[in-house]
């Protein structure tokens, strides 16, 4: 009785409601309350799928209709584990999501007390290829499901394994129970795995002000994060070499003109290509309010500290580290100054060595561990034996009070891994600057954990050498973005910036005349999200352009160079490309106008990179109101050979 009087008392105030809406419609719009969205799902089939067996170590089985996972003994034989894997390939799912759920379906062929284990994979694989012996390695648990049954589908939450849109690897193993047998893609339709993801939407967050496409988190949320991300500087080119304007400074003057410093560059057509953005001059302690200005850049763009180049204990490039140190401790002292030793340079004895390294461990941003231990970290840490540096780290701690975190930066990490292993705190390489090269990250990252130690991984953008002849090819930003996705998947605990500041060798991330800080702003993309665990949403519309202005092939048609740089040996195949990185927050229709041919592409939402072949004239891309266009033509005529990636923002203008 109760429930039908309140049921009647509704639909009396409804309709109540509904009269007055329409009386007051001849004079008022009727308001139309909010009404919440339904929560939305997308379901997606596995893209691959297979198993690997212990039995049968080299035995591939992406050709059958189940997948089986077992621990050992199984079926009542040693030796047998077994474990399957799954990728999935997430799209649509918007930027703006939020409670976002992740569910993987497995259906069972039969009913078992299997336990099953969900885990992220780690390195990469393929079905057709995938064995017991060359399986790659598996992260930590998300989630656990125990007892199977036959037809039954068992769901498994790996909400927490969300990112975003892209692959997602899971492999299933099992901890006990019998032998679980689940349906592959390749079984009846509907029966194989699935990943299915439900989501609300929420209103967009605003467009940052800054000229990144996402909102970058604060310093201090960056800072806890266990990881780090260092940006190797290099003392020989601060921002300015004699405090004069940018058309009378050193920069123009001598390096990077053929003529420079009476000819000493003429054959290779000038040192330096790029240099650090101009400056008007500057009263007072000029040289200190660029290296604070130098740090401040570094900040805001999520860096946790500088490894510093230290290539001398005397003169200028001395003076240079010790005004850089004054400048952080004045500017953000949680800022970290990394010693790095120059071995290539240095060349003097182990106590003195020791004696310049305790002078500056005094400073507050000299790195130390919590611990307090000091980290030195060498570059060519191989160019003293291991025994050498047993010595050093001695004195350090005998004569100075200093206990050494050793992390030496090696040219050769397999051959010297073994013996600098039980002196050391973690390892790193000065690493490769061009795509075909970086095949090695993931398994330098498992060998110095294998050890116990941390590894620092290099993130590189490009490298040309005109004094030395030779160049990287890095393929755009590709070389950029394959340096930080292996770090991320690889599980690097450390990033060293493969340079700030090298102009020599063109490798710098520091603003510069024809980067214009591009390089750093993708790199704080890559940074929060290898920090936070989880890529950023993207919350405005950016597109990068870069491009060479020359075919890597083509040869000065003037002047007077006569040394030319080569690819360097195991380089990627030079190309002549113009890309286009776009940052989006929803699919949309992208233009771009390579040497003024009109061109047009449908644009992800997320990241994508597009590229064009290289023409001559100017290079233009734009999606909605946004738009960027290089400065820089791409000519035939020329006097000097550069073969750099020039780089431009449409947020920065």
């Amino acid at each position: 009785m109760t429930y039908r009087y309140m049921k009647g008392t509704m639909s009396m105030r409804l309709r109540a409601i509904t009269l007055l809406l329409v009386l007051l419609g001849s004079t008022a719009a009727a308001v139309t309350p909010a009404v919440a969205e339904a929560e939305k799902t997308v379901s997606f089939a596995s893209a691959e799928d297979s198993y690997v067996s212990q039995a049968g170590p080299g035995k591939t089985h992406h050709t059958v209709t189940w997948l089986s996972v077992c621990t050992t003994p199984c079926d009542g034989a040693a030796a047998s584990e077994r474990g399957a894997f799954v990728r999935f390939d997430v799209k649509d799912v918007p930027a703006n999501a939020v409670n976002v759920t992740m569910t993987l379906d497995v259906q069972s062929v039969r009913t078992t007390d299997t336990t099953l284990e969900v885990r992220p994979v780690k390195g990469e694989w393929t079905a057709d290829s995938l064995t017991f012996d060359n399986r790659p390695a598996l992260g930590e648990v998300i989630t656990t499901h125990k007892g199977l049954t036959a037809g039954g589908t068992a769901k498994l939450d790996v909400s927490s394994a969300f990112t975003g849109n892209g692959a997602y690897d899971f492999a299933l193993t099992s901890p006990s129970g019998a032998h679980g047998v689940l349906h592959s893609s390749r079984a009846t339709s509907g029966q194989g795995p699935k990943l299915t993801i439900g989501y609300d939407t929420e209103t967009a967050t605003p467009a940052p002000s800054g000229p990144l496409p996402f909102a970058i988190p604060s310093t201090a949320t960056l800072r806890a994060s266990e990881r780090k991300v260092f940006a190797h500087y290099f003392t020989p080119y601060p921002i300015s070499l004699n405090n004069r304007t940018g058309a009378d400074d050193y920069y123009t003057k001598h390096y990077l003109t053929p003529t420079g410093e009476s000819n000493k560059h003429l054959a290779y057509g000038g040192l330096l290509r790029d240099r650090p953005i101009p400056r008007g001059v500057l009263s007072g302690d000029w040289q200190l309010a660029d290296m604070k200005q130098e740090i401040e850049t570094a900040v805001e763009a999520g860096l946790d500290g500088f490894t510093v180049d230290v290539l001398s204990l005397t003169s200028a490039h001395w003076d240079r580290l010790n005004t850089l140190i004054k400048a952080a401790d004045a500017v953000d002292p949680g800022f970290k100054i990394v010693l790095m030793p120059d071995m290539t340079s240095l060349k003097t004895d182990a106590a003195t060595l020791a004696a310049a390294m305790a002078k500056l461990a005094t400073a507050k941003s000299v790195y130390r561990l919590p611990d307090r231990r000091l980290v030195i970290s060498p570059f060519k840490a191989e160019g003293q034996s291991a025994a050498w540096w047993t010595n050093f780290m001695k004195i350090m701690k005998d004569t100075h009070g200093i206990t050494v975190a050793f992390v030496p930066v090696f040219l050769n990490f397999p051959s010297n891994a073994a013996a600098f292993a039980p002196i050391s705190y973690g390892f790193s390489n000065w690493g490769n600057r061009s795509p075909a090269g970086q095949s090695g990250i993931a398994s330098n990252i498992a060998k110095a954990h294998e050890l116990k130690k941390i590894w620092m991984q290099p993130v590189s953008v490009q490298d040309e050498r005109p004094n030395q002849g030779i160049y990287d090819e890095a393929n755009n930003t590709e070389n950029l973005r394959v340096t930080w996705e292996k770090s991320i998947s690889g599980g690097a605990d450390w990033i060293q910036l493969t340079t700030w500041n090298d102009f020599s060798e063109g490798t710098q991330f520091a603003p510069s005349v024809h980067n214009g800080g591009a390089y750093l702003d993708i790199s704080s993309y890559y940074l929060t999200w290898w920090k936070t665990g989880k890529a950023p949403a993207i919350t405005r519309d950016t597109l990068y352009l870069t491009h060479r202005t020359q075919f890597a092939a083509a040869r000065p048609t003037s002047g007077t160079q006569t040394k030319f740089m080569l690819p360097r040996s195991g380089t990627s195949a030079p190309r002549d490309t113009v890309e286009v990185l776009s940052f989006l927050t929803r699919a949309a229709t992208v233009k771009a106008s390579i040497g003024g041919v009109e061109k047009t592409y449908a644009g992800q939402a997320g990241l994508q990179a597009k590229t064009f072949p290289l023409a001559y004239g100017t290079n233009k891309a734009s999606v909605g109101a946004v738009t960027v266009t290089s400065p820089w033509q791409v000519k035939k005529d020329f006097t000097v050979q550069d073969l750099q990636y020039h780089a431009v923002s449409s947020g920065r203008k």
